[in-house]
């Protein structure tokens, strides 16, 4: 058998399943961050209605699809653990 204690063979078994579970998570967490600072940014912009309609709706919509990509993500992996 190894001679490693049982928490770090436990924690090297979870890695080995699962490699860079631990980048994917701070990726989706920083994607996320940066999606829901950017539709608020364009929400503001929207209602204070500087610049065009229709290109600031746009650039809204793409920022709550990349936060609403980053919680899905982060879901499907947080649930295979």
């Amino acid at each position: 058998m190894s001679k490693l204690p049982p928490q770090q063979y436990e924690r090297l078994r979870r890695e080995a399943k699962s490699p860079y579970r631990g980048l994917r998570i701070f990726i989706y967490i920083a994607l996320g961050g940066s999606g829901f600072i950017g539709a608020v940014v364009f929400f503001a912009r929207l209602i204070a209605g500087n610049g065009e309609l229709e290109a600031n709706l746009g650039s809204f919509a793409l920022q709550v699809g990349v936060l609403a990509l980053m919680i899905w993500l982060y879901q499907i992996d947080r649930d295979k653990k």
